[in-house]
């Protein structure tokens, strides 16, 4: 079977802006949580000119997870996978979050591990506030997060609820814990079936998302983060959509089990003293 593959998990700005970037001339895969969302935006792509199969996912249920990964190998060689999905502060209490934003990556980078085709890639949006979490991790916390199965993450310590005392902490430490397990997988079962694995870390992007965190109750720090960062904007989901395709492209064939900031600066000015995000 000739016919690549691009899977896209996450019908929010950045993954309908990444499907349209890595779509073309193949055919792709679109998935979320609600099919009544995600059909319209299939239908939109068909009309465009793409050759779309829109599915439901829940990305906490493996078996769920499972069937789409199916899916994708069904439709032809799977070379490209881009991972979306995710819960910010403003739309979803402690436990969404941990559950959608940890275990989502873990359990797709597993089920996507069978799948992949050789030279394939993939790529997890994380978000630069992994960069800038407050808590310390040891070496068994870090082990934990990296290579524990899913189900077993799932009831550990690490993800109860009551060690995070807001929803920006616990997205903190959520976004910390999806840039160590795409570091570990890509060393692991990615490199083992001959495909790459990367993330990004966006910084406050003008989507639903993005807009909702600056109206909400956090606002104070994502402005700051705005105001502090070198470019001084918004960003744009194309942008990210940009960094996604190169990371997914030939162009970065010697470059897998790394994070990339595209946040226009706002950690290097928290790291070199411009900005202090625990000040809020």
């Amino acid at each position: 079977m000739n016919t690549e593959v691009s899977v896209v998990i996450g019908n929010g700005g950045m993954g309908r802006a990444i499907a349209r970037r890595i779509g073309a001339g193949r055919r792709l895969l679109i998935a979320d949580h609600r099919e009544e969302a995600v059909e319209p935006v299939a239908e939109q792509l068909r009309d465009d000119g793409f050759t779309v199969t829109a599915q439901s996912v829940d990305v906490t249920s493996r078996d769920s997870v499972a069937a789409l990964a199916r899916t994708a190998s069904e439709l032809g060689r799977v070379t490209r996978i881009a991972h979306t999905a995710g819960l910010s502060p403003a739309q979803a209490p402690v436990p969404a979050i941990l559950s959608v934003d940890i275990l989502g990556p873990a359990l797709v980078l597993d089920e996507f591990a069978q799948v992949i085709s050789p030279g394939g890639a993939g790529v997890v949006i994380a978000s630069n506030a992994g960069h800038f979490y407050p808590g310390t991790l040891s070496p068994e916390d870090v082990h934990a997060l990296s290579a524990l199965a899913p189900e077993e993450l799932a009831s550990h310590p690490l993800l109860n609820r009551d060690r995070y005392a807001d929803g920006s902490i616990a997205y903190q430490f959520a976004k910390r814990a999806a840039q160590l397990r795409v570091q570990a997988v890509a060393a692991g079962t990615w490199a083992d079936h001959g495909a790459r694995l990367n993330s990004i870390s966006p910084g406050v992007i003008s989507t639903p998302m993005g807009r909702a965190e600056i109206d909400g109750g956090d606002q104070k720090l994502v402005r700051g983060l705005i105001d502090s960062s070198a470019v001084k904007r918004l960003g744009a989901a194309e942008e990210i959509a940009a960094a996604a395709e190169f990371l997914l492209g030939p162009s970065a064939s010697f470059i897998t089990g790394t994070d990339l900031l595209v946040d226009g600066g706002a950690v290097a000015a928290i790291a070199t003293g411009r900005f202090d995000p625990t000040a809020f």
